[in-house]
C-alpha cells in the first residue's frame, strides 16, 4: 500500500522559509504545494523557485486542495493568528521558533490546536542531532554523577544591516527580544532538553553593539536548575568573528564532563569509561574547522537545512501515527518561559525570578 503524500503550505516567504522548503523537498512522502505571503513579488518568486502555488489571501491559501500542514515562518510575534486560523481549518501546524513571544499567546496556540484536534509542533532542530541524544542519555544514565554546572554560550555576530533589513527586527512586539529570543533560543532549548527545567534566574541585559533596536544584543543569566545544578547563559549578537563562534553547552559533574560545540564534542570525559566512548569521540569529536565555524553564528543563511529535515520528519511521523511530536506546544513553550523570566529579572535589576 502506498503511503499518502503529506502536503505542506508555508506562510511567510523569506530566509527561514527557504530552510522549510528545502527540508520538505528532501523528505519522501512530503510535498510543498502552496506559499502564502503579503509581498506579491516575493511570494511569486518563492513559488516559482519551489514549484508551488502562490497566495496573497490567507483564507484562500488554507483552502488549497488537500493541504495538510501549515508551517509558520512569519515574524515571531505574528505566529498566533495564522496558527489559530490554520487550526480552525483543520490543518496541522509546524511553527518556527519561538512558538510566540509571550506565554499567553503560546497558550492560545496550544489551546486552539488541541480543541481542533490538530498537531502543533515547534522547530528546535538541535534536539534531533545524534550527539544531542548521546548527551541527554549520558545525563539520564547518571554518567556525570551529581551535576554541578550546566551552561550555554552563544557569542554570535549580527551586523547592523541585519537589524535594518526589516522593520520588525529588534522590536519587542514582533521579535519578542534580541540575542536570547531570536538567536540563543535554540541552544537554550537544548540545554533544557538535556538538563530539565530551571527553577530560578538572576539576569542582566544590555545593548552595546547596535543602534535603533529596542532589545538586547548582550545577555547573561545565572541559573538554578530544578535538580540543584547551577549554570549560566551567555547570549549575544555583538561578538564579532569573521566565521562565527560556535554555540556551546557545557555539562560538568563529579564523575564526568561533556562540552558540546554545535553538534560536536570538544570534551567527552568520564571517571567511569564505557566501551563506546572512543567511538563517540571519533565520530562526534570536534575538528579544527568545527572550532572556528559556528552554525549560523555569523551568517544566518549558512545553517544546514538537514537539521530542520530531522525536525520535520519527526512531525510527519507524529501525523502518520497519531502520536505527539517530540517538540509539541508544551515543549516549545519551555524556552520562552525561561527567556521571559530572564528579561523580567534584567528589567528588575537582576532580582531573582522563579520560572513559570
Amino acid at each position: 500500500m502506498t503511503t499518502p503524500t503529506i502536503n505542506f503550505g508555508i506562510t511567510g516567504p523569506g530566509m527561514i522559509s527557504e530552510f522549510h522548503a528545502r527540508a520538505i523537498a528532501a523528505i519522501n512522502g512530503a510535498k510543498l504545494v502552496a506559499i502564502h505571503g503579503r509581498n506579491q513579488q516575493r511570494t511569486q518568486e518563492f513559488a516559482a523557485h519551489h514549484g508551488c502555488t502562490p497566495y496573497l489571501d490567507y483564507d484562500t491559501f488554507l483552502a488549497h486542495n488537500n493541504l495538510d500542514v501549515v508551517t509558520i515562518c512569519t515574524p515571531s510575534g505574528a505566529h498566533l493568528e495564522p496558527a489559530i486560523a490554520a487550526a480552525a481549518a483543520k490543518k496541522h501546524v509546524i511553527c518556527e521558533k519561538p512558538l510566540e513571544v509571550t506565554l499567553p499567546r503560546i497558550d492560545q496556540m496550544i489551546s486552539a490546536c488541541s480543541k481542533a484536534g490538530v498537531m502543533l509542533a515547534g522547530i528546535f532542530p538541535r534536539r534531533f542531532n545524534p550527539s544531542a541524544e548521546l548527551l541527554r542519555k549520558a545525563i539520564q544514565d547518571g554518567r556525570f554523577g551529581r551535576i554541578a554546572m550546566a551552561s550555554a554560550y552563544v557569542k554570535w555576530w549580527r551586523a547592523q544591516e541585519y537589524y535594518d533589513s526589516a522593520a520588525w527586527r529588534g522590536t519587542w512586539a514582533l521579535d519578542g527580544g534580541g540575542a536570547l529570543m531570536n538567536q540563543s533560543i535554540h541552544t537554550i532549548d537544548l540545554l533544557l532538553h538535556v538538563m530539565g527545567d530551571v527553577k530560578s534566574v538572576h539576569a542582566q541585559t544590555k545593548l552595546v553593539g547596535h543602534q535603533g533596536i529596542e532589545v538586547e544584543d548582550v545577555a547573561t543569566a545565572m541559573l538554578e536548575f530544578e535538580n540543584g545544578a547551577l549554570g549560566v547563559i551567555e547570549g549575544s549578537t555583538a561578538c564579532w568573528s569573521e566565521t562565527g563562534h560556535p554555540a556551546e553547552i557545557q555539562i560538568s559533574g563529579d564523575r564526568g564532563s561533556a562540552f558540546m560545540v554545535d553538534d560536536k564534542f570538544r570534551v567527552w570525559e568520564f571517571r567511569d569509561p564505557q566501551p563506546n566512548d572512543d567511538e563517540v569521540r571519533a565520530r562526534y569529536g570536534l575538528t579544527a574547522a568545527d572550532a572556528t565555524t559556528g552554525a549560523g553564528a555569523a551568517d544566518p543563511k549558512a545553517i544546514d537545512f538537514s537539521w530542520h529535515q530531522r525536525n520535520f520528519e519527526d512531525a510527519i511521523a507524529a501525523i502518520r501515527t497519531g502520536r505527539p511530536p517530540r517538540i509539541d506546544g508544551h515543549q516549545a513553550r519551555r524556552s520562552v518561559a525561561l527567556i521571559r523570566a530572564i528579561y523580567q529579572s534584567a528589567a528588575a535589576g537582576g532580582e531573582k525570578v522563579l520560572i513559570d
